[in-house]
């Protein structure tokens, strides 16, 4: 039986559902379901990687006429890349419903492509900053959205849109339904619901073991450049060769995407110093499987939504507790299984057992430094990331020439096991330098 029948939701829909092979409510979508297609607002807490889009997507089809008129429900997303994956999900709901059309608005895009896009479309998936800037030029009202959706709430204050969001919301008709879908839920993201929601349900969901995302979780004792070579032997050992790698700084994105370069591997950098031209070809070579792993800052990731991420590896403890769960949440999604590999050393072990527990998730020790006796250990104490910066701010730059060369080109691999046996233990690294 498909559970999602007790919601009477339409039949175009449960068949979509079942062709995706999904048949039984995750937590988030067997409580909001229901508490949406009721009319009731929603204020719902819950982890990535736990079905949110689908929570929000499917009371929205109920509610959604297709002689009603154009945009009748609007979701917001605070970036591009989340914005298009909540399309795409909305459209996978759509397959027997060609009736039915959604508009994908964010910065980057012709304007008149979108504005064409306003008069058919019933749906609206839109980033802040371009929908607001189309409303400022009257290229589209709202007066007929009764729906909106902000998902990712959390991120969207921490990217500072909230201006924007408050200004959007301010154009919804007063007879309206919102849902505020988040990871986290601070002051900002409540004063949201106290300003534009009414008498809102709160959900705050736990994820059971039916739905919480299969992630195996290490942690490991390396520093410096050991940590490349930490991660080597972690692929080769559980026969992984594509992950997802998140640093503190820009400057560390582009040091360690070199060194994993250096190792034969197609490796590539995301931070906030790049333009959306580069950022969406990065973005586009990890979708397809083009590169072993995208080394990234938080911020450079926030919104990114993309499947068969393999291993995640905190390269760096995140600064706030909140971003380890925002970090390893994107592996072990959509039923698959993954892996998360963290490094700390001596001086920040109890920061990693205080992250650790109050975030209420469960790592194991990988003793990769006893299966090499012979490795030259840097000193106790982490790399400094000033003198880190200001090392690599003195450093030669390159031409635009040859730096382009290097971002186009990686040395070619077919993942970390390239010229071993798959599983088989690495060769040791070389002892390591100090950065």
């Amino acid at each position: 039986m498909n559970n999602f029948q007790q919601f009477n939701l339409a039949p175009e829909t449960i068949r979509a559902l079942e062709q995706q092979s999904i048949t039984i409510p995750s937590s988030i979508q067997e409580q909001s379901i229901g508490a949406l297609i009721n009319g009731h607002d929603v204020i719902a807490k819950a982890p990535t990687g736990t079905g949110k889009t689908f929570a929000f997507a499917l009371p929205m089809l109920e509610r959604i006429r297709p002689d009603g008129g154009p945009i009748q429900a609007l979701v917001l997303a605070p970036t591009r890349e989340l914005a298009i994956q909540i399309a795409k999900d909305i459209e996978s709901l759509l397959r027997e419903r060609p009736e039915l059309e959604v508009s994908l608005v964010y910065g980057g895009q012709a304007y008149n492509k979108q504005i064409e896009s306003f008069k058919t479309a019933q749906i609206l998936v839109a980033t802040p900053g371009r929908l607001l800037d189309h409303l400022q030029r009257k290229n589209l009202k709202l007066s007929n959205c009764h729906y909106a959706i902000l998902d990712e709430a959390d991120r969207m204050v921490d990217m500072g849109f909230i201006d924007e969001v408050k200004r959007i919301l301010d154009k919804l008709p007063k007879e309206r339904q919102i849902g505020l879908f988040s990871a986290t839920l601070s002051r900002s993201v409540m004063d949201i619901s106290w300003v534009y929601q009414n008498q809102p349900l709160e959900f705050e969901v736990v994820p059971e073991a039916e739905d919480r995302p299969q992630i195996s979780a290490f942690h490991c004792i390396a520093n410096g450049p050991q940590r490349v070579a930490a991660l080597r032997d972690f692929c080769a050992l559980h026969e992984l060769d594509r992950g997802l790698i998140f640093v503190n700084m820009k400057q560390s994105a582009e040091i360690v995407s070199r060194r994993l370069q250096g190792l034969g591997l197609k490796a590539e950098h995301l931070h906030g110093g790049l333009n959306q031209k580069q950022r969406e070809r990065i973005l586009k070579l990890f979708r397809d499987g083009k590169l072993n792993f995208l080394v990234a800052t938080d911020v450079a990731a926030r919104g990114l939504d993309i499947d068969e991420v393999e291993l995640v590896v905190n390269y760096d403890l995140p600064l706030e507790n909140e971003n380890y769960v925002h970090r390893i949440g994107r592996t072990g999604r959509a039923g698959e299984s993954g892996y998360a590999l963290t490094f700390y050393t001596a001086n920040t072990e109890q920061r990693l057992k205080e992250l650790l527990r109050r975030t209420q998730q469960s790592s194991s020790e990988w003793a990769w430094t006893k299966a090499k006796a012979n490795l030259a250990w840097l000193p106790a104490t982490e790399i400094d990331e000033d003198a880190l910066k200001a090392r690599f701010e003195r450093s030669p730059k390159r031409s635009k020439k040859s730096s382009s060369r290097a971002g186009q080109r990686a040395p070619r691999s077919s993942g970390p096991m390239r010229g071993r046996k798959r599983g088989q233990a690495g060769r040791k690294s070389k002892p390591g330098k100090k950065d």
